[in-house]
């Protein structure tokens, strides 16, 4: 079961993002919340894929430093980067220094444009995947036929370290589902924009 907890500011959010600063905007303001940015989607599958073994405030407090070296997460320039940018990045203090999971990052974005060429945007893409329906939101699943099905699509295509834990944890952070725990402020106002939010088509 997910917790509410009331916070020092007087608000109720989930355990989870009252647990750090750096969690508190994070939680409040981007988690579950419904994104339609190619950019901010490409980067948040490649920050999955670093936290991979990690926990995501390693991955959250680094994520400026990350920014940086990976040209903000723009797909056309990252599928450009070649081994003399691996060997930048393996040099970098500042990120995950994994060269599989760098190797992975640059490989996904050349399959990213190949997805947007064939698919219209990584957008339209991944919001076909949205479940439809109401969950219960007691207990959260480590993953779900959707993103089962996402994970497997995208190793098709040919896409790295996107299994179907992670694609689980993408769509919750995208807000492709939106598993705030009741009674979370935060949650409510995800749920508002979420029926406001129009998914992208082709």
């Amino acid at each position: 079961m997910t917790a509410v907890v009331l916070g020092d500011d007087g608000v109720r959010r989930c355990a989870w993002g009252d647990s750090a600063p750096e969690y508190r905007a994070y939680h409040d303001r981007e988690w579950g919340f419904p994104v339609a940015d190619d950019t901010r989607l490409f980067e948040k599958l490649s920050l999955e894929a670093f936290q991979s073994g990690l926990s995501w405030l390693t991955i959250l407090r680094k994520r400026e430093a990350f920014r940086g070296a990976f040209a903000e997460f723009e797909i056309d320039r990252v599928a450009r980067f070649d081994d003399s940018d691996v060997d930048r990045l393996l040099a970098d203090a500042s990120i995950v220094r994994n060269r599989s999971k760098i190797e992975a990052v640059v490989n996904n974005a050349r399959r990213a444009l190949e997805l947007v060429d064939t698919e219209g945007s990584l957008a339209a893409y991944v919001w076909r995947f949205e479940p439809s329906g109401t969950r219960n939101r007691r207990t959260l699943p480590s993953h779900t036929p959707e993103s089962q099905a996402m994970a497997r699509d995208l190793k098709r295509r040919g896409w790295r370290f996107v299994g179907p834990t992670t694609a689980y944890a993408f769509m919750q952070a995208m807000g492709l589902v939106n598993d705030h725990a009741e009674g979370c402020e935060a949650g409510a106002t995800a749920e508002e924009e979420r029926a406001r939010f129009k998914p992208p088509q082709v």
